[in-house]
């Protein structure tokens, strides 16, 4: 098993009691009392100050404070911690059992307001109403309720049974033991391939290299050692002497003792950061600002038609049911079906370009995103180490310095490393049939103490040549030459100068480097280290992973769609710096993991958005980045792969990881690309846009038009003798054009309307709403008029022929204006609805004027309507949708909307 698949493994076993506060002093306390009760979590990632304390104390003054020895613990001393302690194992959030699941769904503003609307209906005798707001609550929860058992069931597959375990001493005598059971105090032996069981501080070491790319996302290992390091560091992962949980030894063998363990490791707070609800996301918010509006507009006008009617008519109870429907009326409970079929449409159209969708609520978040946060490794990059430059001491490309390399990588028989693989992979070498001809005479191996390696081949002339590699500042010192255009020069200090700034020029290129050099050993069959002396410096190999061919391409369609993307990686600023300006994007100014230290959240917010690079950043650090820049009102999106991008996934408004990222990562993430690759983005971006802007259509045309016949409704109230229209006619009226949007998601959508990110704005819904709505009220007053005056309804014996007239007026203007309202283009001409809408508003339009003549018109209180009225209905509408479409027009030029 794979050490990043062990630590996928340990953030998912589960821990039933409750958990301590992440980072909470992993040292035991006092014998004879009992641990300090733990803090509330604040979901905070962050190193144990055990950790931090351990790291500045020498060996011996470690072990007196952890009291423990280098013989290690006794069994009994150590199933008292354990205890104290609890199990080795990090925290993971309890899964909610299916009622409390329930509960939390049904918390929704909306979904109670219909909830109590159709309980109000059925109590009231008005089943048909009650039953269309209760289909309603049902289906959204459903859909919901599905959604997450889904995502837990994903979650559950996670707790595999892994059996890890680490070498402990114990009773004096080294054994394998379970991780689970590892306590703060127990010393361990750590040789290649171990995964690190807690965090431990080095007591002693010989060449420990350890990978943290769990934990920071760097590609090369680090090296560890058993010196005191007094200096706190600003990233716990820069600690010189201390190893965290979850990262594994890549070389070398160490002796350490652990002193965290569980959540108290710096791994089990960032398990524990991802624990919890995420934080409500742009969608979310928008969503409930808007059912916080309509109840603000019911609580004002509901009460207000219920006293106007019942002190006008006096007749209280048709006031009260009267009132109740007004109140249903204004509820847009068509909206959770309307989002539920647009997020569905959506999901099934991402899934084409590659982007599968596991929270439906997500889609309309990536339309909104305006700031996309991206990992470097593998996003921009192709995650793999590629010989990039082979050149010699002056800059220049050289095939012989690429043979040089090539022989040395070839005839080595240690371990490989990643730049060995790149120089044999390298599709600059086409000199294979060559390398037959050299013969392996001896070799040097590696080690990190001279930092270089060296083999004897015998080559074609059959001389025997010493080729050797390993790190420029460590081969400048036993080069007394070096090789320029087939002429030998001296290493004097002048042309040192020169020499170390080609490679200063390199290093500050981002690239990693080593140099060549070679000596001819003349008849030797063998060498030894005390040969590795007076060598010829031939030149330099210098790797890098490449970006992408299509990063750069990819990054300027976001940035015409209105995204910008921000770098945060754990990678050196220098590899980073190189990779940006490769893509196209702003190096500078930057932001160092050192950097975000020193600031307040207030000055990292400020910084954050004139910043494009962030670099040597840990997990917490992402995590802090992408909260501060929610903060100051963006919708950000972070793609990330690795175990240290979770917590930032968590906490963004979309998650996005690949399918072939860690399980933590992508059951962290709302999106999974199917490709590693920015170029998916872009096509996914822009169908979560088209959903927001059809689910932003209901919401326009709905609310908008409902407020419309609600203001004529309490306008009419005041002064008529009779009620404007029936509660029956309200409902029904209110049903037909509900059905008459129900295509809305298969509706087109305008490129203006995809071509920029488009979040959530209530005070422009309000807006729309309080100037398109009383539009709709002008014209019913026209229709109250031309039914009063000319129709002479003023008599309550006439009041079902005013009731019918306002009915038909409404259900045309209603429907009509779905197209005036769905494009901000002039409709039908420079903008067409779907065929489905198309055909629905029109058959609803039809269906409205033939009701007053339908065999269910009596049950409806509805009446034949007179022949004049049909001529002064059409002049109505085109004057209505003439003023629309221009008080549209002027909003748009405002830019109020």
């Amino acid at each position: 098993m794979k050490p990043a698949d062990i630590t996928d493994a340990a953030l998912a076993l589960a821990k039933d009691s409750s958990p301590k506060a992440a980072g909470t002093p992993a040292a035991l306390p006092p014998p004879g009392k009992s641990p300090p009760v733990p803090k509330a979590k604040d979901h905070n990632i962050r190193v144990s100050s055990a950790v931090i304390d351990a790291a500045g104390k020498d060996g011996d003054e470690l072990l007196r404070s952890l009291r423990t020895t280098r013989e290690g613990l006794t069994q009994a001393e150590a199933e008292d911690r354990a205890r104290k302690t609890g199990p080795n194992v990090v925290a993971q959030e309890r899964r909610r059992g299916w009622f409390l699941r329930l509960l939390v769904i049904l918390r929704n503003p909306l979904v109670i307001l219909l909830a109590a609307l159709s309980s109000i209906s059925f109590a009231t005798g008005d089943p048909r109403a009650g039953s269309v707001m209760a289909g309603m609550v049902v289906l959204s929860a459903a859909l919901r309720f599905f959604q997450e058992a889904r995502a837990d069931s994903a979650a559950a597959k996670l707790k595999a049974m892994i059996h890890v375990t680490a070498t402990v001493v114990r009773d004096g005598n080294a054994r394998e033991l379970p991780l689970c059971d590892l306590v703060p105090g127990d010393i361990i032996h750590l040789s290649a391939g171990d995964m690190i069981p807690g965090d431990v501080r080095v007591l002693s070491a010989k060449d420990l290299f350890v990978s943290q790319g769990t934990l920071t996302g760097e590609s090369l290992p680090v090296e560890k050692f058993h010196d005191a390091d007094p200096k706190p560091a600003n990233s716990p992962t820069e600690l010189k002497n201390t190893c965290f949980m979850g990262t594994s030894v890549e070389s070398g063998t160490a002796t350490a003792v652990v002193v965290a363990t569980g959540v108290n490791t710096y791994l089990g707070s960032m398990a524990d950061s991802i624990t919890g609800d995420a934080p409500p996301t742009s969608f979310d918010k928008g969503i409930n600002g808007f059912t916080r509006l309509m109840i603000q507009l019911m609580a004002v006008m509901v009460p207000l038609v219920f006293l106007i009617n019942g002190f006008t008519k006096h007749d209280w109870k048709s006031a009260f049911f009267f009132s109740l429907a007004v109140a249903v009326g204004l509820t847009p409970e068509m909206l959770p079906m309307i989002v539920s079929v647009c997020l569905a449409k959506g999901a099934i159209a991402m899934s084409r370009k590659k982007v599968i969708v596991k929270r439906l609520n997500s889609i309309q978040n990536f339309g909104a995103m305006d700031l996309l946060c991206t990992d470097k490794t593998g996003t921009l990059t192709e995650d793999r180490v590629v010989l990039q430059r082979h050149c010699n001491v002056a800059g220049r490309e050289t095939d012989e310095v690429l043979l040089d390399g090539y022989l040395i990588s070839h005839f080595q028989t240690g371990l490989k490393n990643l730049l060995d693989t790149a120089i044999l992979h390298s599709s600059d070498f086409h000199e294979q049939s060559l390398v037959e001809k050299y013969k392996k005479l001896d070799e040097i191996p590696f080690d990190f103490t001279r930092r270089m390696m060296s083999v004897l081949v015998e080559n074609p002339e059959g001389k025997a040549v010493l080729l050797t590699k390993g790190a420029p500042e460590e081969i400048f010192r036993q080069c007394s030459q070096f090789e320029l255009d087939g002429k030998l020069s001296p290493m004097d200090d002048a042309l040192m100068k020169g020499l170390s700034g080609e490679y200063a020029s390199l290093s500050n290129d981002g690239f990693r480097v080593l140099a060549v050099a070679m000596k001819e050993l003349p008849g030797k069959q063998a060498c030894s280290r005390d040969d590795e002396r007076d060598l010829v410096l031939k030149g330099y190999v210098a790797f890098l992973d490449p970006p992408k061919p299509t990063a750069a391409t990819a990054i300027q369609a976001l940035h015409r769609h209105g995204v910008g993307v921000k770098i945060l990686t754990g990678d050196n600023d220098l590899i980073s710096r190189k990779v940006c300006r490769d893509v196209g994007l702003l190096a500078d100014p930057m932001l160092l993991g050192d950097d975000l230290e020193k600031m307040s959240d207030t000055e990292l917010a400020d910084a954050a958005e004139k910043t494009t690079l962030f670099a040597r950043l840990s997990p917490a650090h992402k995590q802090r980045i992408i909260r501060c820049l929610r903060a100051k009102g963006h919708v950000v999106g972070y793609m990330g792969d690795g175990i240290n991008d979770a917590p930032a996934l968590h906490v963004a408004d979309i998650g996005i990881s690949v399918d072939t990222a860690t399980d933590i990562a992508k059951e962290s993430a709302d999106l999974i690309l199917l490709e590693k690759d920015l170029m998916v983005l872009e096509g996914g971006v822009i169908e979560g846009r088209k959903v927001f802007a059809n689910i932003l259509k209901y919401i326009r045309m709905g609310a908008s038009s409902n407020f419309g016949n609600m203001f004529s409704v309490l306008g009419a109230s005041a002064f008529l003798p009779f009620l404007p229209m029936t509660p029956i006619q309200i409902l029904s009226n209110n049903m037909l054009y509900d059905f008459s949007q129900v295509p809305i998601p298969t509706d087109l959508v305008d490129e203006d309307l995809v071509a920029l990110p488009r979040p959530w704005n209530i005070k422009e819904i309000k807006r729309f709403i309080l100037c398109i709505g009383p539009i709709s009220s002008i014209f019913d007053y026209t229709t109250f008029f031309v039914m009063l005056d000319l129709f002479k309804c003023w008599d309550p014996s006439r009041a079902p022929l005013f009731q019918t007239g306002w009915f038909v007026e409404s259900i045309m203007t209603q429907t009509l204006i779905i197209h005036i309202i769905r494009t901000n283009k002039i409709p039908f001409l420079q903008s067409r609805a779907s065929w489905p809408l198309l055909i629905t508003t029109l058959s609803i339009m039809a269906f409205g004027a033939w009701l007053p003549y339908s065999p269910v018109a009596a049950s409806l209180g509805l009446v034949h309507l007179p022949r004049l009225y049909w001529p002064i209905l059409l002049a109505t509408l085109f004057a209505y949708s003439c003023l629309t479409q221009g008080m549209k027009v002027w909003l748009l030029r405002m830019k109020w909307i």
